[in-house]
């Protein structure tokens, strides 16, 4: 029968045996972190520089969610890379996986909301459609006041401002002319 201070003895040498045998494990992990971290740092700014240069300063939120998005997958696949690294890679399948299915259905439940995020891009990026223009729309006629990733509004003639989801304003509208103006 063992004594009290032997079990103590060979649980505290497992332990440390343990800590040993996982510390290359745990460095190299901690190593690709912090090269990792560089590279999402270089590569958020430099995606950053070339849409600023691409995207006027009016849509910037364009830039900034397409900068946001990138990171959290760079960030999503460094973690997965160091579960790996660590000797935890079915843990780090089971993740991507489990993300996967979780992705599909977030997309499924928000596809209206991505929907009116893609149509908020085009007409932010398009040319004809602009701050104080007299646009026709979704049943509405009014001027352009705003123009967001999600929504656009329009003041109508009688001052009331009128909110329209970017789906319905990017399927059909039509720039109204004023009299005497060429488009």
């Amino acid at each position: 029968m063992a004594t009290p201070t032997a079990i103590v003895r060979s649980t505290l040498e497992s332990f440390a045996d343990g800590i040993l045998g996982a510390a290359p494990k745990l460095l190299s992990g901690l190593l690709f972190f912090l090269l990792a971290f560089l590279g999402i740092t270089v590569v958020r700014r430099l995606l950053r520089a070339s849409l600023s240069r691409a995207y006027p300063t009016d849509q910037r939120l364009i830039v900034d969610f397409v900068v946001i998005v990138v990171t959290v997958f760079l960030w999503f696949a460094t973690a997965l890379v160091i579960l790996d690294i660590v000797g935890m890679g079915e843990i780090a399948a089971s993740l991507g996986t489990a993300t996967g299915f979780i992705a599909l259905g977030v997309s499924y439940a928000l596809s209206d909301m991505i929907e009116d995020t893609v149509a908020g891009i085009y007409l932010l990026k398009d040319p004809d459609f602009n701050i104080g223009d007299r646009v026709s729309a979704a049943s509405t006629t009014g001027t352009v006041t705003a123009i967001g990733l999600r929504k656009s509004r329009f003041e109508l003639d009688d001052g009331d401002v009128v909110v329209v989801a970017n789906r319905d304003v990017e399927a059909k509208w039509t720039k109204q002319t004023v009299a005497g103006e060429q488009s």
